[in-house]
């Protein structure tokens, strides 16, 4: 897709927000890689705290990590003051994660003036670990 109304100045500050802008994504430790016209690239360490008892990443890292990047990749192709919100997403998870680096590509595929989906992939150390897709609502900036 291309996107004209590609905001380069909110994809440079959405970049170095990453893992600072706090929650779930600074405990996390989200760190935006790459940011450019509908595509968003994240990595997350697959620290030792985050495994189960049973030495694997917790699904819900996984899913956290689709529904930031399924969010923050829109933030530069909408009207500026909108924001977007999570409406579903679906995620498959392929194999299982023990440690190293977890990176999730998110590329739009479809945009909207009120939705947008994108598709997010995770891999670790260069396999599949994760396909994913979802939709987000665009609302606009209300009228004052």
């Amino acid at each position: 897709m291309d996107f004209p109304q590609f905001n380069k100045q909110i994809a440079e500050e959405l970049q170095h927000a990453g893992g600072t802008s706090g929650g779930l994504a600074k405990y996390l430790d989200f760190r935006h890689i790459e940011f450019s016209a509908g595509r968003l690239v994240v990595e997350m360490d697959a620290r030792a705290d985050l495994l189960t008892p049973f030495g694997t990443l917790h699904g819900g890292c996984l899913s956290a990590m689709v529904d930031h990047c399924l969010g923050v990749v829109f933030y530069p192709v909408i009207p500026p003051g909108s924001w977007v919100a999570t409406t579903e997403f679906k995620l498959n998870l392929l194999r299982p994660v023990s440690s190293g680096v977890c990176v999730a590509v998110a590329d739009i595929i479809a945009l909207g003036k009120r939705s947008g989906v994108a598709r997010i992939d995770i891999s670790n150390t260069g396999r599949p670990v994760c396909a994913a897709q979802g939709t987000v609502t665009v609302v606009a900036q209300s009228a004052s």
